[in-house]
């Protein structure tokens, strides 16, 4: 009793193998038995009345917005317990069908895959939920979707929708307002909340706070003075007693430490005579500190392994317990309820004996903890090693070990740490990668969990290895993909264009009706490939048979039945006119327009992602073409993989057009967007050729510019000062009458030429000659273009920006800049907050590169996703990521369920190749991107997956489209400046 209050809690977390313990924290009932927090400065006789009757109960203290950020699978476990508690006392509140939701994952989390009886007997002997008779039909509706979930993923099902609900992680403190209405204040991540009943009726974030405290009953907030102007700055609430505003105040103050500082607070040293205001600071690591620790030490901590409660004779039940950190590609978190998840490819070489969960108990303790937990691993040491998967179908021989076969190397195997991908760390910002929401351009840094070695997995040799299999799987990632995709317009942009009322009736209709059947059928259709997938890797006795060792039948039936909606994708062309017209006319569209492109969930302009239909039909012709090469005539899905692709080839035939119209709309309004001094870019008849960086020949010297081609027009830009980091135009040269020459030997600068107009005459020097080449070829065609379409030159632009040029054509244009001109010109990412900086034309700006329009179709046909482990950079650890590649770019998650991209690297000016010998990585399927001292190593699942990354992503890094006839043959092929 006489030990301060960190002795217990160390002690506790010490016996319970906890690493991220700073988010726990005992709580025990007080005299009015109110739960209250056990303080870790003061003595606990200090804080207990009575110290060896206490109950004091192990609970989670702070709730971080993102269940991501918890880096060990037993903090997520213990955090779903948590969850469990608070839906049985009431305290998250949702409607009854997230409750029966969140159950049916606790089920599968506790027994294991979907059985009537035993459904029944757990929920007759645990009650999850205060309604639970009610829903258990429902439950158990929903459970039976759960088919091969680990505990694990079941643990990460519940956070991911817990998160989601206003009241995760809210404890209601209970006053009153100046005018005595009853409410609620609560503290959470952000800062204070105000609750009336259960709705919550206002958010103070910690940015607008400048100082709490309570004087008797009084909280008092006072606000920084522009948050509600100068007359209210402070508001004031009225607790039950002094007590409860003091216990509020504290918990305030644990909070905002623990989520926004990045050092623990020093304690306040105590004053010699008077005292002024309390002492009490937070006392434990802020959470940077222990994302730290957990990155510096998390290679010491013991394994962590789980079982399901009810024992299973096979092979699944087996590969429950396999930590994150074992599983192989297959095995990742894969969609909620879908049957692929319903085995696991590797085993771990010890792997504790089929035990009910609840029979991993220390004996009782005075000590309540969450509910039942495992006990720590070191009491598991005398457990038998696992039987071999293919033996698990009979009982197993309790004290008996057996020994497991391993398989040869495949595809399958890797043999090094494998790490969960952690919460990326906000704090490194050097390099040229892109951080979400606003990319800067930093470096590639993903790293949380040191890598620790692991026992070498075993391969079930029943799984397939043919390409046949890794080109059906790639069917199944990239539609993951697109679905999330389509989930942009579907579901945030809707429901942001609702929240606001911003869209006209009309316009709701014509958008949403075409794209929602759209949505609707692909769900189907990723389930039906997902379970496909599952049964041809063997997750059934289907594989004996063979039967479902193809894709052809689940291509053919989908492809003929998306003929259907044609039409809807047809009318894309008019949804993403009327959408472009609406947002110039409507100022509350297009302030939502513009703000939800800001958002995380919007990586890319959002207009791209109403072309996505269109381009997967594309994407299937490809991959089916790919399929029916692979297989000879004679093989069993051979035909219907023909089939499928003349029904795919003949939708996409007839869309072709409507794609390349519709594309080049795309890029006219983003660039619409992103420009300042040019109206009406999206004039009829325009085309967009290309975009990219050159050195334009002033007064001051060579200036940096962004030039964009189009079948017009040249414009030319520098980067703007606003917050918003836009393009400035500076001049716009009309086509009609241009005259381009190379003129390295008139100025002495490298790949340096002349653009003659009848405004003006500029001198630019592009990179490299590649890319000098690729310009002069692309103004040459271009202008030869306008020379054939004189009639349409009613819609060339006024050049108003030209009027400080009337000079004769032979004069050289070196234009004094302006003051804002050359600060605008080196303006850095660095300071980029309010717009998207992974956008084509920063990165070109950033890497001196250019990209066509036909660069841009060829990227389409190249978009992939997948998972892929990606090198630590000190260690020979690997970090699984699913990696997303589209507008050449990687966007990385932590897992393909995730909304939005961890960070995104940007892959133009790259190069790919295989390691060298220098490079000390002797895996198989491993590829190294590099661009100047910035070097990155992927490692892919099989030869197939290596190959197919390889091939996209050459075609984003070079760009170098069609090769300029002025590179000498036989000469060294420059690229990008390389």
């Amino acid at each position: 009793p006489k030990a301060l209050g960190q002795a217990l809690l160390s002690e506790v977390f010490h016996r319970g193998n906890l690493i991220e313990s700073d988010y726990f924290g005992l709580e025990f009932q007080n005299m009015q038995m109110n739960w209250v927090w056990l303080e870790p400065t003061k003595p606990i006789v200090k804080q207990v009345r009575r110290p060896a009757n206490t109950l004091f109960r192990l609970s989670v203290k702070f709730f971080p917005p993102d269940p991501g950020q918890l880096q060990e699978e037993y903090t997520r476990y213990l955090f779903s317990l948590q969850m469990k508690r608070d839906l049985m006392e009431g305290r998250l509140i949702c409607t009854e069908n997230t409750g029966a939701l969140l159950a049916s994952h606790l089920v599968q989390s506790e027994i294991g895959d979907y059985d009537d009886v035993a459904d029944r007997d757990f929920l007759r002997m645990n009650k999850l939920l205060p309604y639970q008779e009610k829903v258990q039909e429902r439950i158990m509706e929903l459970h039976r979707r759960h088919l091969g979930q680990t505990p694990a993923e079941s643990d990460f099902q519940i956070l991911e929708i817990a998160r989601k609900l206003e009241m995760y992680g809210v404890r209601f403190h209970p006053a009153a307002d100046r005018e005595g209405t009853k409410i609620n204040l609560a503290v959470a991540h952000m800062g204070l909340q105000v609750f009336q009943g259960n709705t919550k009726i206002n958010t103070f974030n910690w940015s607008k706070i400048r100082k709490l405290s309570f004087k008797r009953k009084r909280f008092l907030i006072k606000l920084h003075p522009e948050v509600h102007g100068p007359h209210q700055d402070t508001l004031e609430f009225m607790m039950a007693s002094r007590d409860q505003c003091k216990i509020f105040w504290k918990i305030c103050v644990e909070y905002h430490s623990f989520f926004r500082l990045f050092d623990q607070p020093q304690p306040k040293s105590k004053a010699i005579l008077f005292t002024r205001g309390s002492s009490f600071r937070y006392s434990g690591r802020t959470q940077k500190q222990l994302v730290e620790y957990v990155r510096e030490n998390g290679a010491k901590r013991t394994p962590y392994q789980r079982r399901n409660s009810k024992i299973r004779m096979s092979a699944r039940s087996l590969a429950t317990d396999v930590p994150k950190q074992c599983l192989s590609f297959n095995d990742s978190l894969r969609a909620p309820g879908s049957p692929s998840s319903a085995a696991v490819s590797f085993h771990p070489a010890h792997i504790s004996s089929v035990l009910p969960r609840t029979e991993l108990h220390h004996q009782p303790q005075p000590l309540s903890t969450l509910s039942h937990s495992p006990a720590p691993p070191q009491q598991h040491q005398h457990q038998q090693q696992p039987q071999s998967p293919l033996q698990a179908t009979r009982p197993p021989s309790p004290p008996k070990e057996e020994p497991v076969k391993a398989a040869s190397p495949s595809h399958y195997a890797f043999q090094d740490s494998v790490v969960d991908s952690p919460q990326l760390s906000p704090f490194d910002s050097k390099g040229p990668l892109c951080l979400s929401p606003s990319f800067q351009m930093s470096t590639l840094s993903l790293p949380g969990q040191a890598p620790s070695p692991l026992q070498s997995p075993i391969l079930s040799e029943r799984y397939p290895t043919d390409k046949a299999y890794f080109i059906a799987k790639e069917i199944l990632t990239t539609e993951r993909t697109y679905l999330k995709d389509l989930e942009v317009i579907t579901v945030w942009f809707r429901s942001a264009v609702i929240k606001e009322n911003a869209m006209p009736e009309g316009l709701m209709t014509l958008l949403f009706s075409n794209i929602d059947p759209i949505y609707e059928f692909h769900r189907g259709f990723l389930k039906e490939l997902d379970q496909r997938l599952a049964l041809w890797e063997g997750r059934s006795n289907a594989h004996v048979k063979g039967d479902y060792q193809r894709i052809g039948d689940v291509m053919l039936r989908n492809m003929c039945a998306l003929k259907e909606f044609t039409s809807y994708l047809q009318k894309h062309d008019e949804v993403l006119t009327e959408l472009e017209k609406a947002s110039k006319r409507l100022k509350k569209l297009e302030t939502v327009y513009k703000e939800f492109e800001l958002q995380k969930v919007c990586y890319l302009p959002l207009n791209t992602f109403l072309l996505k239909p269109i381009q997967r039909l594309m994407h299937y012709k490809l991959i089916l073409e790919r399929l029916c090469k692979h297989y000879s005539p004679v093989h069993r899905d051979h035909d219907d993989c023909k089939e499928a692709l003349k029904e795919v080839a003949e939708i996409a035939t007839q869309l072709q057009s409507s794609l390349i119209r519709l594309e080049n709309f795309q890029k006219l309004t983003e660039l619409q967007r992103d420009l300042i001094g040019i109206e009406n870019l999206t004039a009829p008849g325009r085309e967009f050729i290309r975009e990219g960086c050159l050195y334009k020949l002033t007064k001051k010297g060579l200036q940096q510019r962004m030039f964009f081609l189009f079948s017009d027009m040249l414009l030319y830009t520098s980067k703007g000062v606003t917050a918003t980091n836009q393009f400035k135009v500076h001049g716009q040269l009309p086509l009609h009458g241009m005259i381009v020459e190379e003129s390295e030997n008139e100025w002495s600068v490298p790949h340096c030429f002349t653009i003659y107009s009848a405004q003006r005459t500029i001198v630019v020097a592009a990179s490299s000659k590649v890319e000098m080449g690729k310009w002069i070829e692309d103004l040459n065609l271009a202008i030869d273009m306008a020379k054939k379409s004189q009639e349409k030159s009613s819609i060339f632009l006024d050049a108003g920006l030209s009027d400080r040029s009337n000079r004769s054509s032979d004069e050289v244009s070196l234009e004094q800049e302006s003051e804002d001109d050359m600060n605008s010109s080196r303006t850095s990412l660095d300071k980029q907050t309010h717009h998207r900086a992974n956008t084509t034309m920063h990165v070109c700006w950033h890497r001196n590169t250019s990209v066509s329009m036909s660069d841009h179709s060829l990227a389409v046909e190249n978009q992939l996703s997948g998972y892929l482990l990606r090198k630590f950079k000190n260690s020979n650890g690997w970090q699984k990521l699913w990696v997303v590649f589209t507008n050449f770019c990687l966007f990385f998650y932590k897992t393909h369920q995730d909304d939005f991209p961890l960070a995104s690297l940007p892959l133009l000016g790259y190069t790919v190749s295989t390691p060298e010998e220098s490079d000390s990585i002797h895996k198989e399927y491993v590829f190294k991107l590099q661009f100047k001292s910035h070097v990155y190593f992927f490692r892919a699942e099989s030869e197939y997956t290596f190959e197919r990354w390889m091939e996209v992503i050459k075609s984003a890094a070079s760009t170098t489209g069609r090769m300029s006839l002025l590179i000498p043959k036989g000469g060294p092929v420059e690229i990008n400046g390389k």
